[in-house]
């Protein structure tokens, strides 16, 4: 049902060509799929730092350092840019490795997308936050839209302060940018890129190819996560919602589910009989401690009618089913997609 209500939203759109900035990341490369099945090759411009063979099934691809402002409005210009996803970004433990570095990337990026925006008079931005934004102040089981915030990580000091610049840019110049908190996201097509919560994409990856994981987090550990499906949908929606219904223009709590590094190994046991997961926190132990355990994303579910459609049980069978086409050699007894339960 979902999956028709986007349709059906995006046939009576406009169509415009799109900018992904960050497209061979996590989420960009997916979206960037997404977009060009929706909207048709030639209205999607893809764009990331990394040269052109390293991507594929792009029509429109262009290498880009989102840092240099001239290159990025020359991009827009030359492509009839109307609409911008901005996705580049440093994670939060590659983060703490390099924090001037991940401030420079992830806020100069959107002060140069805002002021282009504004500039050029783009019709819409698509921003990623992130539930890095919250801290130890913040309570610990849904986690509301409004509370106090005291991240603990230059990722999360950063994804803050693009929060007020976003509202800022909106409230004053009319620059009509949109943001969700993304969740951890698990996908079969990405590998991890350096976040607190990728041990849940690792562990399927693990999973397949040696019987076993050691997890960097503790088996208790409980943060939310989302499939990344439901991630990319979230955004499509959110950027096709009517202009009246967002009022939200900090960024939008989003949620879908929650649980632990031990229920995650659990569900996954269930499919590859005898795998075992050892726990070995380490320094990224901390930051998921700061985070929340669930988040209130009634906002969004009332603004723009965002629903999520995968569980953990439907999450793991999809990753399961799909990443064993990767690793069709392994040694390990894993059920058929069509017999998973």
């Amino acid at each position: 049902m979902r999956k028709f209500v986007l349709n059906e939203c995006l046939n009576t759109m406009k169509k415009e060509r799109i900018l992904v900035i960050g497209s061979c990341g996590q989420i960009g490369s997916e979206l960037t799929s997404a977009l060009c099945a929706a909207y048709g090759e030639d209205n999607v411009v893809a764009a990331d730092i990394k040269p052109p063979f390293q991507t594929r099934d792009r029509s429109l691809y262009v290498q880009l350092d989102v840092l240099n402002r001239s290159a990025l409005r020359d991009i827009i210009y030359r492509y009839d840019v109307s609409q911008v996803y901005l996705l580049a970004a440093m994670l939060s433990a590659t983060g703490e490795r390099n924090p001037r570095a991940a401030w420079d990337l992830n806020v100069q990026s959107l002060l140069n997308v805002l002021d282009l925006a504004k500039e050029m008079k783009l019709h819409r931005i698509f921003w990623p936050s992130s539930i890095a934004v919250f801290g130890p102040s913040a309570p610990k089981y849904n986690c509301p839209q409004q509370t106090f915030m005291d991240p603990t990580t230059v990722y999360g000091i950063s994804k803050l302060a693009g929060e007020g610049w976003c509202q800022y840019y909106h409230a004053k110049y009319g620059v009509d940018v949109r943001s969700i908190r993304y969740p951890g996201l698990i996908s079969y097509k990405a590998m991890p890129g350096g976040g607190t919560t990728d041990y849940a994409v690792d562990i399927f990856h693990h999973a397949l190819k040696h019987g076993s994981y050691e997890c960097f987090l503790s088996e208790k550990t409980e943060l939310p996560m989302m499939y990344m499906p439901d991630a990319i949908r979230a955004a499509m929606e959110l950027m096709n919602a009517p202009y009246n219904k967002i009022t939200v223009r900090t960024s939008y709590n989003l949620s879908a589910i929650s649980f632990t590094p031990e229920e995650l190994a659990g569900t996954i046991a269930r499919h590859i009989p005898g795998f075992s997961v050892t726990f070995r926190p380490d320094e990224r132990q901390a930051i998921a401690d700061s985070w929340p355990a669930s988040i209130d994303d009634s906002k969004a579910r009332a603004d723009w009618k965002w629903q999520h459609e995968y569980e953990l049980a439907e999450t793991c069978r999809d990753m399961l089913a799909h990443l064993s086409v990767k690793y069709p050699n392994n040694a390990f007894e894993l059920a058929k997609p069509g017999v998973f339960f």
